[in-house]
């Protein structure tokens, strides 16, 4: 879907006037603007899908919110929303609409993709995945050797691997312990070695993640794979059959590579990598916790959908936060978000999001071709709290650069254990509260503090922060928080005018690697036509290589 709206985004009315707004809010406060509206941090709130969310520590007024929302409009959010729920095409450059939401919509919806409805092939999908998953978890599958599988391997890559990864992680509370689950995506050798090195080949199963079937790191890692299984049980090429399921598309070449295509799980070609953890790219994920935790996670999923396409902007949770990080980036400078989740089980979730924002809004050019004159996606990283306390918070809260925050905590700890959960959650408010208002010279020199070391214990605060409360982390709360940031990304997208469902900048390195790989693996001296630095890289390195 191209730009209905071809005005420039920076000559947008809207866009002007926050531009002029911005310039003289960066003088004014927190300790200001709270001390002038007592109730703000009551009033500045929002709440869907079981996620309560506080946006009253940003750095805005009811005019910067009513702006906000006045650009939304000015850009076209609405029939971008509306758009994208219907099928429409919207992922223009490879001309492919964007239907993640319908992985997650109930049985008896309606979602037309060139005049097909879409939603019984996903759920007969899931209706096999179901049964495949229950077979494993039950130990009515078995391996060659006729042991049941206790050791489940995902492969992939990007999306087929840091979705599934997250969600193993964030759900291990939930998850059949008798199941060893290890995932394995790089191609340095290491990973593969390791993730398997003290498992039974005979207890083992492969789940091979690659649409295509072509990706070089999946493809490379499944090759090991099979080679490990043959070496441990044999070489009749049965073997694999019974230890290989394929999450694909390409029915020759995951036949070719010896998995029966019976357990072959396929998905769609408007399901984008880092949008497809609740397609059979899940698969490992409700292997793990079983078809109905997976089937609450979809729900989760979908509750946020539907609060994302009907919510008024005023009170919708993926607009407010997609408004405001335009709003920190565009026109308050900053380069960054932090995501600090005080949850230890979400430890994988800032890495998941860097794929999921970064590969979506990393972006320079327009919806209609033109070069973008201002910041698009920020730079997503985050650590669980507490330990990013002990890391990177001295920059976050003293150093030179902005860096909002996202804070994510939950009432209720799926491990309770003495005090620890009040420790940690006081750590979540005081750390919001410390960004916010900060502490003076005057505050501090009445500590004691000598006037020399004054200076060293300022903190400025006016630093800006969410915060994203649920009482406790389920499947169901997990699908909302994945569909929370899916949609925070939409929105940014709309606002920069940009496609956020394309990722043609990953492409070209990989298609480089390609035209290296001979020139590294050749017995003789290629004849080398890169730059010289690269020229003088390869050769060094099949020199070095040749060394024992």
């Amino acid at each position: 879907m191209k730009s209905n709206h071809p005005t420039l985004t920076t000559k947008r009315p809207a866009w002007t006037a926050l531009a002029a707004h911005g310039r003289k809010l960066k003088a004014v406060h927190l300790r200001k603007l709270f001390a002038a509206d007592p109730k703000r941090g009551e009033r500045l709130t929002a709440e869907a899908a079981g996620l309560f969310l506080d946006y009253s520590k940003n750095r805005v007024t009811s005019e910067t919110l009513k702006l906000l929302v006045k650009l939304a409009n000015e850009s076209g959010l609405r029939a971008r929303i509306d758009a994208m729920f219907s099928g429409e095409k919207i992922n223009f450059t490879e001309n492919r609409a964007v239907l993640h939401t319908a992985l997650r919509a109930p049985r008896d919806a309606t979602i037309l993709v060139d005049g097909k409805n879409v939603v019984p092939d996903v759920h007969a999908v899931l209706d096999r995945m179901t049964d495949f998953a229950n077979r494993v978890r039950s130990g009515a599958w078995r391996g060659h050797t006729g042991k049941r599988i206790r050791n489940v391997v995902n492969i992939g890559i990007g999306g087929s691997d840091l979705g599934p990864v997250m969600a193993y992680e964030a759900l291990k509370h939930y998850s059949e312990r008798s199941l060893m689950f290890r995932f394995v995506s790089n191609v340095d050798g290491i990973d593969f070695v390791e993730a398997t090195r003290d498992l039974d080949p005979a207890e083992t199963l492969f789940i091979v993640s690659s649409k295509t079937f072509t990706t070089q790191e999946t493809l490379t890692n499944a090759e090991s794979a099979r080679d490990w299984l043959l070496a441990g049980l044999g070489s009749d090429a049965k073997v694999v059959a019974k230890h290989f399921v394929a999450v694909s598309t390409n029915v020759a070449k995951v036949s070719a590579f010896g998995i029966d295509t019976a357990n072959m799980f396929g998905f769609w070609d408007w399901v984008g990598g880092r949008y497809s953890m609740d397609s059979a790219i899940g698969l490992a994920t409700m292997l793990a916790i079983g078809p109905e935790n997976f089937r609450a996670l979809l729900d989760g999923f979908h509750r946020m959908d539907e609060h994302f396409r009907t919510a008024p902007f005023e009170k919708n949770l993926p607009v407010l936060m997609g408004l405001l990080s335009v709003w920190n980036t565009n026109f308050l400078g900053a380069a960054t978000v932090a995501v600090l989740p005080y949850e230890n089980y979400l430890k994988r979730f800032p890495a998941y999001l860097q794929q999921l924002t970064m590969e979506s809004n990393g972006k320079t050019t327009t919806l209609d071709g033109r070069r973008v004159t201002y910041q698009t996606g920020p730079v997503y990283f985050g650590e669980p709290g507490t330990n990013g306390q002990h890391s990177f918070y001295q920059l976050i809260h003293q150093g030179t650069r902005l860096i909002p925050c996202d804070f994510i905590a939950f009432a209720h700890a799926l491990t309770p254990i003495g005090r620890h959960h009040d420790l940690l959650l006081a750590n979540v408010f005081a750390q919001a509260e410390a960004l916010a208002f900060g502490k003076t010279p005057t505050e501090v020199k009445a500590e004691g503090t000598p006037d020399w070391l004054v200076p060293h214990r300022v903190f400025e605060g006016n630093r800006p922060s969410n915060t994203i409360l649920a009482d406790r982390l389920t499947p169901e709360v997990l699908g909302a928080l994945v569909a929370l940031y899916e949609h925070i990304v939409f929105t940014q997208g709309a606002i920069w005018n940009v496609n956020p469902f394309d990722q043609w900048g990953v492409e070209l390195g990989k298609a480089l690697a390609q035209r290296i790989v001979p020139e590294l693996e050749s017995p003789t001296p290629p004849k080398l036509k890169h730059d010289s630095s690269t020229n003088n890289l390869i050769r060094r390195y099949r020199k070095l290589k040749t060394k024992p």
